[in-house]
């Protein structure tokens, strides 16, 4: 029974992660029907930049939560920049382009952002330090959760109550449902159209960067790659919980999370990405809308 909860901990951390991620992109999608294949890099370029400001915070001798606490606001701050300039550079020009267009702006913007890292940084793995320091729980919980676990959890179900009430009771808010809904009856009644995208990526770059930071610090470990992985996890679970809806990518995220930690306990962890992409598979297959989407007919 232990190792079923301790799997069911464990799924509940990377699924959180996913659902961060996952958050991004459906909230682009939602607004402009985009799929930003560049939004996992931005989740790269966070935890990058967290790495490169705690080294800097170290060597000064700043030590404990002031890195970790630095080292992501400085991480959400420019990959915020970094989401806005992506959507001004690849995506606004395409904003009446047919469809096809910005998908294909949107791959070579992930393929640029992973080479820019590259050649700036190493294609080796680095280490990441601990940022989160290690706190003693009462049991059960510090025999099934490191307090970097518990933090991934606790963090991202802010950021999603902190989203949730910002989308249904701010002012953006209800411009950006607003422009989901209809972007030219929203213009039309006054709403900044393209503030409302910006800020749309910026908000998704934050979540993503938060998550890259956590993340590493847990694992240990980037490279440039990593964004890719994360971002094709993440784009799954916003298909599996149904791209366009909130509630949807955080099932979504949960929902992938627990099938690769079991997957990896009960059959082997060779088979982790294989269960991932099969259930995917099997919601397209079923229930193409995803677990919380809703089919729309298109008129032609």
């Amino acid at each position: 029974m232990d190792y079923f909860v301790y799997l069911f901990m464990s799924g509940l951390t990377r699924g959180s992660i996913y659902a961060l991620i996952a958050l991004g992109y459906t909230m682009v999608y939602g607004i402009i029907q985009l799929i930003n294949f560049a939004h996992g890099e931005i989740y790269m370029i966070g935890a990058f930049t967290a790495l490169v400001v705690a080294s800097v915070l170290t060597l000064y001798g700043i030590q404990g939560p002031a890195v970790l606490v630095l080292a992501g606001v400085v991480a959400v701050i420019y990959s915020m920049a970094y989401g806005f300039t992506v959507e001004k550079i690849a995506y606004k020009p395409l904003r009446q382009a047919p469809r096809l267009s910005p998908l294909i702006s949107a791959i070579g913007m992930s393929i640029f952002l992973q080479n820019y890292v590259l050649l700036a940084q190493t294609s080796n793995f680095l280490p990441f330090p601990a940022l989160v320091p290690e706190f003693a729980f009462l049991e059960p919980v510090s025999h099934l959760m490191s307090s970097a676990e518990i933090l991934i959890v606790a963090t991202s179900a802010a950021c999603m109550v902190v989203l949730t009430l910002l989308i249904k009771y701010t002012r953006m808010g209800k411009a950006m449902r607003a422009t989901a809904q209809d972007k030219s009856m929203a213009l039309l009644l006054g709403v900044n159209v393209n503030r409302v995208i910006s800020t749309t990526f910026v908000i998704g770059s934050s979540l993503a960067a938060i998550g890259g930071v956590l993340i590493a610090s847990h694992i240990g470990q980037i490279n440039f790659f990593i964004g890719f992985i994360a971002g094709i996890k993440a784009f799954t679970a916003a298909v599996l919980g149904g791209i366009g809806s909130i509630p949807g990518a955080a099932l979504g995220g949960l929902v992938l999370g627990l099938t690769e930690s079991f997957a990896t306990g009960y059959v082997s962890s060779d088979y982790e990405d294989v269960f991932a992409f099969a259930l995917l598979v099997l919601i397209l297959i079923f229930r193409p809308a995803g677990i919380l989407g809703r089919a729309t007919t298109q008129k032609v």
